[in-house]
């Protein structure tokens, strides 16, 4: 009988010691891997920093991919010309030249999606002769009464360029070109000796409440907001200001009980235009509290600490950024800034700190 116990014995040590040697491995395996969730409302720049981590760690686009934003571009660039055509209409803005009603009805005449290897030259045309138009330059001031891709300005700017035949998209054309997140996606990418695998979701709101309970256990949080949208109105709900919606969304992040133990790294994203916006649109006609004035300084600690407030767990970190998220400079910084948190925060989530 003795013997037979100790086969049991041994056999059942050879067990432990596979399930231990293999939680071992589990362990290893999840050091090594990060995974991020990247958060925020509609168009606060989350798929652009994917974008920037492809050019960054992936040595950027191949010729074929840059081929393949071209329509994006295309039809990015003449749907923004066709919105703000359609507020001049409802803001009774006319043409400053009425001989360029022509190129008006050549926009309208386009589908939302515009195919082909190249834009057609009368649309480049159109586009061109167009934004030169002192009523159209009169309505894009007047851009936050409605909703325009912030791309807009970049790609009526670089027409003659992207109208040529042999345009092929550079950096900035893709890191700016605008596709709607559905649904959850998910990107891998290897930096230094971890595999990071982030998770974009849809921003809009009905997208939400499809991903909330499904990141339990992400290593990190990283929330975008563009602080440029501060007098701006949601897209799905035109009573509702972006800002006030970015605040709300964090809150709800930030206090879930899906992830108290995770860190949140906040980009206060789209610095640029905020700056330009300060002067000419005051910040304290939508948030009344607000005393800095046009001082961008003032208003930068001002919505940093609005957000950073919202945080009622004394041991939840916020680390925080102010981007650009079109700036592959500052991203490459700022993401190497990043990168040094994760490890840490990593190492701490599998109890090796």
């Amino acid at each position: 009988m003795g013997c037979g116990a100790s086969k049991e014995d041994t056999a059942g040590k050879a067990r432990n010691d596979e399930i231990e040697n293999q939680l071992k491995r589990d362990k290893m395996a999840q050091r090594n891997e990060i995974k991020m969730l990247l958060l925020g409302a509609g168009e606060s720049g989350k798929s652009t920093i994917l974008k920037q981590m492809k050019l960054i760690h992936e040595g950027g686009y191949s010729r074929d991919e840059r081929e393949s934003f071209k329509e994006i571009i295309f039809s990015n660039t003449v749907q923004s010309m066709r919105v703000i055509l359609e507020a001049m209409e409802s803001l009774e803005l006319p043409l400053d030249d009425p001989r360029a009603e022509y190129h008006v009805q050549t926009i309208f005449m386009q589908p939302p999606q515009i195919e082909g290897d190249s834009l057609p030259p009368e649309v480049g045309a159109a586009i061109k002769a167009l934004w030169h138009d002192a009523g159209v330059q009169e309505c894009f001031k007047r851009s936050r009464e409605y909703q325009l891709n912030d791309s807009a300005k970049y790609y009526f700017d670089s027409i003659d360029r992207i109208a040529a035949h042999d345009y092929l998209p550079n950096d900035q054309d893709v890191l700016r070109s605008r596709v709607k997140t559905t649904g959850i996606t998910e990107t891998t990418f290897i930096i230094q000796d971890l595999t990071y695998r982030m998770f974009d979701v849809g921003g809009q709101r009905s997208e939400r409440k499809k991903w909330i309970h499904c990141f339990e256990n992400v290593t990190t949080i990283l929330f975008l907001v563009a602080i440029s949208e501060y007098d701006q109105l949601l897209f799905e709900d035109e009573t509702v200001n972006r800002m006030q919606e970015a605040l709300t969304l964090f809150d709800s992040i930030c206090n879930s009980r899906w992830f108290i133990k995770t860190s949140i790294i906040l980009f206060l994203n789209k610095i640029d235009r905020f700056k330009e916006k300060l002067p000419v649109s005051p910040m304290q006609n939508y948030f009344p509290d607000y005393e800095g004035g046009p001082d961008y300084a003032a208003a930068c600690d001002y919505i940093l600490n609005r957000f950073v407030s919202l945080n009622q767990a004394e041991t939840k970190q916020i680390y925080t950024h102010f981007t650009c998220a079109t700036d592959t400079t500052q991203i490459r910084f700022v993401m190497g800034a990043v990168n040094d948190i994760i490890i840490q925060e990593n190492l701490r989530m599998c109890g090796l700190i």
